[in-house]
């Protein structure tokens, strides 16, 4: 089958080579930016560049610091999990594994969370993540390195399989934490730090990133971004990026998936995400489903099937054991529609509102605002 799928321009920076290209600068032979002293990567969760351009008199400084052209393109799919650990492993989904926000176990039943799921479900840090992370290369290598994020990140899972080898420095506020980062930089010649604010996100998916709950994070985001850059000294160049951009999708446009629902026959687990499905197929199924999916879903979704997906490279090159941790059949959401396995209990994803995962520009392309020695 012939799949047509949104094109990334092939100018696109990719989201995997900010923090490569971030210690490239440090040592004076990065492509993309000049020569720093220190570098901050900061990372606005769920802010993308079509959803900064919305919203730019909220965001001034940030408007005025970048342009339309100073983006990144995040990886499929466009999630928090595989999108951070490819930012901060430098290697696509296909290759370090996280490949969704729940993914199957090979062998099991098991839908893991890929935020959570290291302390729930067993899951290695090490071992099912696949990439050394660049934080701990760095590290071994002598570089100050360092994570400036909120307490309750402090030594989890997920913290461990994508900024081991960093130390941790936390602080609630993201003002604090931007402070935090400007002396880090200065103190620490050399130094690489991550800078990470979730609030955006949390407020775009409880009430939709067009809310004022929304705008009022991404006013105090605005904010830390340019006490940051009146902060840092002259040598310290500063990357504000995000892991993905938000859609909101109103509940009228659930695509609810029942007991009787034909396309859930032949399907024994779903995992993914509303706007991202991973379907995974009984035996002999996957060709049946697919074809159940495209004949109804056509218009309001990619199906594609794990073949398909990974012969048109939306996962990068994919690695023997992660293969099965791909859906049978993928099914990634077009327009404002999400989908929701309605035979669970909990009903409350259910009220989310701002959304991501699929493969649309706006979910996909982030900001890529540069700073201080970078700008």
């Amino acid at each position: 089958m012939s799949l047509s799928l949104p094109a990334a321009s092939p100018r696109a920076r990719s989201l995997t080579g900010v923090v490569t290209e971030a210690i490239a600068a440090l040592e004076a032979r990065s492509e993309w930016f000049a020569p720093a002293r220190s570098a901050v990567v900061f990372v606005v969760d769920g802010l993308g560049a079509h959803n900064l351009a919305e919203r730019r008199g909220h965001a001034r400084f940030l408007a005025s610091a970048g342009s339309r052209r100073d983006t990144a393109r995040t990886v499929f799919p466009s999630t928090t999990a595989a999108a951070l650990t490819s930012l901060l492993t430098g290697t696509d989904p296909g290759e370090h594994g996280i490949v969704g926000y729940r993914t199957r176990i090979p062998g099991t039943q098991i839908a893991s969370n890929q935020l959570h799921g290291w302390e729930t479900d067993g899951l290695d840090p090490r071992v099912w993540q696949r990439s050394r992370p660049l934080f701990e290369i760095e590290a071994e290598r002598g570089r100050p390195c360092f994570v400036v994020s909120r307490p309750e990140y402090t030594g989890t899972g997920f913290t461990a399989a994508t900024l081991r080898g960093a130390e941790f420095v936390s602080a609630s506020d993201v003002r604090e934490r931007a402070a935090i980062a400007a002396d880090l930089a200065a103190r620490h010649p050399g130094a690489l730090i991550y800078l990470y604010a979730p609030d955006l996100d949390s407020a775009g998916h409880r009430d939709g990133w067009e809310s004022d709950r929304w705008i009022d994070a991404l006013e105090r985001v605005d904010t830390a971004a340019r006490d940051l850059a009146g902060a840092i000294d002259r040598g310290t160049g500063v990357l504000v990026t995000a892991d993905h951009g938000m859609v909101d999708v109103p509940a009228h446009r659930h695509v609810l998936l029942t007991d009787d629902d034909p396309l859930v026959d032949g399907v024994d687990l779903i995992g993914g995400e509303p706007r991202m499905l991973h379907l995974y197929t009984a035996d002999g199924e996957r060709d049946a489903v697919a074809a159940r999916w495209r004949e109804r879903e056509h218009s309001r979704a990619w199906v594609m099937t794990r073949h398909e997906a990974i012969g048109a490279g939306l996962f990068g090159t994919v690695a023997a054991d992660v293969r099965d941790r791909i859906g049978d059949v993928i099914v990634a959401a077009r327009g404002r529609f999400a989908y929701y396995d309605d035979r669970e209990a909990d009903k409350r994803p259910q009220r989310m509102v701002g959304q991501h995962g699929s493969l649309t520009d706006e979910e996909r392309t982030v900001p890529l605002v540069r700073l201080g020695a970078f700008a």
